[in-house]
């Protein structure tokens, strides 16, 4: 493992954790779509089917179950704990537009005609714009809270580490998953615009505000 990679698991691992707190210690997930957490719960569920079925290694195997857990913990917060302090009426993101363009094209493109290949193709599918419905929601409310926007950068620094990481396999190791890369790709492009807002405004202690 290169240090790119571990760089991403560790930035994907302080997203979730990040995200985890600040919903326990204010007791609210307002701000929070929970709609793009449902998504990620989906994604982590259909990627890491392989933990049934084979053993890579036991930090492989203890992420994957991290990734799991903490997906459905945030989702129980959402939808039962915390459900009254949930904000769906703004989180109002239409995600069938988004799953079933996604189940169709990993059927259509994949590595191998099989159940775990096309699920695992359809969770890096759905994962590269999972985050939309999160971005609608800031952009109908008009801002966001510093600690959820902490979360979405740690959650794009992830994926544009892995993108590297990815050139690092390829120039290094001869690796090249091109359905990987171009979902990578796709979803590091949504998060340029949440970037330079982020360095422009949070970083410099201003609150993150877009137009309604």
């Amino acid at each position: 493992m290169n240090i790119f990679r571990l760089s991403g698991d560790l930035s994907h691992l302080a997203a979730i954790i990040i995200l985890l707190l600040k919903i326990w210690k204010t007791r609210s997930c307002a701000g929070i779509s929970g709609k793009s957490q449902l998504l990620f719960a989906l994604v982590f569920t259909t990627r890491y089917l392989d933990l049934l079925t084979a053993f890579i290694s036991l930090y492989n195997t203890t992420m994957k179950m991290i990734y799991i857990g903490c997906a459905y913990a945030t989702v129980y917060l959402i939808y039962a704990k915390f459900k009254a302090t949930y904000d769906g009426n703004h989180d109002t993101f239409r995600v069938e537009f988004l799953v079933v363009p996604v189940g169709g094209l990993s059927f259509l493109v994949n590595h191998d005609f099989s159940p775990l290949e096309i699920l695992w193709t359809f969770s890096i599918y759905l994962e590269s714009v999972a985050i939309l419905p999160q971005l609608f929601m800031i952009s109908k409310t008009g801002e966001a809270e510093t600690i959820t926007t902490h979360y979405l950068f740690f959650l794009g620094l992830y994926r544009a580490l892995y993108l590297i990481n990815w050139i690092w396999r390829f120039y290094f190791e001869g690796f090249f998953d091109m359905i990987a890369i171009v979902a990578g790709v796709v979803q590091t492009i949504l998060y340029c615009d949440f970037f330079y807002l982020y360095v422009t405004k949070v970083l410099k202690g201003k609150k993150l505000s877009l137009p309604a």
